[in-house]
């Protein structure tokens, strides 16, 4: 079988984490800021994991990692 290349958009918004599950940042943390709350904002910096009816599509686009 040929290796698979692997999606580099993708391997730069996921990680899988130890049992195997997509781990993605969030979005709407890049501009117009000022009108977010800190709370908000704060929660924005965590990572999250992603939809489960994701989950198969992203483990097919980073198969190595």
């Amino acid at each position: 079988m040929p290796k698979i290349k692997t999606n580099s958009g993708a391997k730069k918004r996921f990680k899988l984490s130890k049992n195997g599950k997509p781990i993605r940042g969030h979005a709407y943390k890049s501009h117009i800021l000022n009108k977010k709350s800190t709370k908000r904002k704060r929660n924005l910096r965590k990572t999250a994991v992603a939809d489960k009816t994701n989950v198969k599509q992203i483990k097919r686009l980073i198969p190595y990692k």
